[in-house]
């Protein structure tokens, strides 16, 4: 009797254990962020703190993350897209890759800041704007750019940098910011004369450019304005920031469950968080204009009401980037 009882116990002991281990490993969250490393590792330790729950999580710029999720469709290996231009979300969440989700919120999501489905839905704002080194603008006596046309002016000579369109929704937003402007085939042309004349380098993320104009190795950049906040004008480089005066496109920061990834409830949860005031006060530091209108903004940031903006068409250009890529990879070569 006593050695039956010692089996049972030993046996309760192992069947505890398990269960203990597969609790544990329900806590882990996995997930796919497009925000720059050292960005996402700051709000990520703020909600494991607050929520306990582990995150693992791979940093890619956006047109990454949609090309991995796109080759893991069959088995997916995370279940959140944090972050990227909400056109990458668009596209993903037409070829089938999104898991439509409402978040649990306390105030009303515009219609333009969520997919009609929720397949996707946006956490922040920000619009295109032009970076300049203040010392070369001086060095050359030519004034920092406020036209698309300006960067063509010979002064910036191979002197201009952006990401590429395919791997950065910073870039294919300015690329699709163009095509609604004036057209493709114009919008191809003016590229082909910037690659031509004025690119001196394409980077894989769209920040990438902002640390080569503050440290001088290149004129201009063109990046997202919370991004030359928080990483030019904020880290004390020498740069300036300007608007294209014909107007310019914006983002919305997407988030998206990833269809069929393991920790559906978890990523949930993450999502909610990322609404809360306190997640959404975070972006301060980043520079990052906040959905949540109880949210402070940070000083100095620019608003959309500050910017001539056009009436960018998020859905249009997330539904055709495929096509659009091509036609960009197809003239500019890259």
């Amino acid at each position: 009797m006593k050695r039956l009882t010692l089996v049972l116990l030993l046996v309760m002991v192992m069947v505890c254990s398990v269960l203990a281990t597969g609790l544990a490993a329900s806590k882990v969250l996995r997930m796919y962020t497009a925000f720059d490393t050292e960005e996402a590792k700051y709000y990520i330790e703020v909600f494991e703190k607050e929520t306990g729950i582990d995150v693992e999580w791979v940093r890619m710029s956006s047109g990454e993350v949609a090309a991995r999720m796109e080759a893991e469709s069959a088995n997916p290996q995370a279940s959140v897209w944090h972050a990227g231009s909400n056109t990458d979300h668009i596209n993903a969440a037409k070829k089938g890759l999104l898991e439509p989700y409402k978040p649990n919120i306390d105030f009303e999501l515009p219609e333009s800041f969520h997919a009609k489905d929720w397949a996707w839905t946006g956490f922040y704002t920000g619009a295109i704007g032009f970076v300049s080194n203040i010392n070369f603008l001086k060095e050359h006596k030519v004034e920092a750019p406020t036209s698309w046309s300006q960067l063509l002016n010979p002064a910036f000579k191979k002197n201009v940098a952006i990401a590429y369109p395919y791997t950065s929704g910073t870039s294919y937003t300015t690329y699709a910011t163009l095509i609604q402007m004036i057209g493709l085939e114009k919008t191809l042309n003016w590229w082909e004369e910037l690659d031509k004349q004025s690119i001196f380098q394409y980077t894989k993320s769209g920040t990438g450019c902002i640390p080569m104009v503050g440290l001088g190795e290149i004129a201009v950049g063109i990046a997202f304005s919370h991004d030359i906040l928080a990483k030019g004008i904020n880290e004390g480089y020498p740069v300036v920031m300007t608007f294209p005066s014909e107007g310019t496109g914006y983002e919305v920061g997407g988030l998206s469950l990833i269809k069929g990834g393991p920790e559906p409830e978890l990523g949930k949860q993450f999502i909610d968080w990322c609404f809360t005031k306190q997640a959404q006060d975070l972006f301060q530091k980043y520079s990052r204009l906040p959905i949540n209108p109880k949210a402070t903004v940070a000083e100095g940031a620019v608003t959309l009401d500050q910017v001539k903006l056009i009436e960018y068409d998020a859905i249009w250009a997330g539904e055709h980037k495929d096509e659009l890529v091509t036609a960009w990879r197809d003239r500019i070569g890259q």
